[in-house]
């Protein structure tokens, strides 16, 4: 595993998570993330490299790194800067609070139905923006959430990348699973708890706090997106070539909970795979 030497300072995002901001830093072409909370950054990575194997084409592909920064040493993780010359990445929370008096997560909030809170989006930002086809963006993006259970899809961590001087956006490609797979075990999910406990704790972000029901949602209204081509015995070799590459990087239950979550939700969602 690769170390790095971090000579900047570090960024302070608008979509930093909703746990809390972790420690980002920009150089060389890439974008660099420290493990805060667990093991984000092996997260990323194993999330990546399966959906590398699956229909989504767009998205950030993670390595994990070791980061030396101010003379500390932290596991994390890296990927490539896919932003083009003069692009800025803007979350939907700073693009609504530029144009109406409250921000997005404000306004679903005074909508109850998760349906009409997901359309309401969609026709927002298409109107805002002149992007078309958010709304099967959108759903794969929920899609990859619910399969990971990535509890960290709230609204600033929903962006566009914006062109300043063209004054155009274009979709993001998929990024940020850091708080997948269980991942944080500092607080929510430490290693001693049990799967089951794991599954009743979590809660989904933006339009609801159940997956399935945000799933359900996006599929009625725009269709099924994502198909994984692989096996479980290919997502197993995922796993372990991960673990060979990181040497002792992480935790033997590190890994073995990143491949019971993936072993269940294979199960739970058949109908994804081909």
């Amino acid at each position: 595993m690769e170390t790095i030497y971090i000579t900047g300072k570090h960024i302070t995002a608008m979509e930093h998570s909703s746990k809390g901001n972790q420690l980002k830093w920009e150089q060389d072409g890439y974008w660099y993330k420290a493990d805060a909370f667990g093991f984000e950054s092996l997260a990323e990575t194993v999330a990546s490299r399966i959906l590398e194997h699956s229909t989504i084409k767009d998205f950030a592909a993670y390595e994990p790194v070791t980061i030396i920064w101010q003379g500390r040493t932290y596991r994390g993780c890296r990927s490539r800067n896919f932003r083009r010359e003069n692009e800025e990445l803007i979350p939907l929370e700073r693009l609504v609070r530029a144009h109406t008096s409250m921000g997005l997560a404000k306004e679903l909030a005074r909508i109850f139905d998760v349906k009409q809170r997901v359309l309401y989006t969609v026709e927002l930002v298409e109107n805002l923006t002149g992007i078309e086809g958010f709304g099967g963006y959108l759903a794969q993006m929920l899609e990859i959430d619910a399969f990971f259970l990535n509890e960290d899809r709230h609204t600033n961590n929903i962006a566009l990348l914006y062109d300043v001087e063209k004054k155009t956006y274009r979709l993001c490609p998929f990024y940020d699973m850091g708080l997948s797979l269980f991942s944080d075990t500092r607080e929510a999910y430490p290693l001693e708890m049990s799967f089951e406990a794991c599954r009743r704790n979590i809660t989904a972000k933006p339009f609801s706090r159940d997956f399935d029901e945000q799933l359900d949602a996006v599929n009625e209204l725009y269709g099924y997106h994502l198909t994984f081509e692989l096996t479980a015995e290919k997502i197993k070799a995922i796993v372990k070539e991960t673990a060979e590459q990181t040497g002792d990087a992480y935790r033997q239950e590190e890994l073995g909970r990143v491949e019971e979550v993936l072993r269940y939700q294979a199960g739970k969602y058949r109908y994804m795979f081909c």
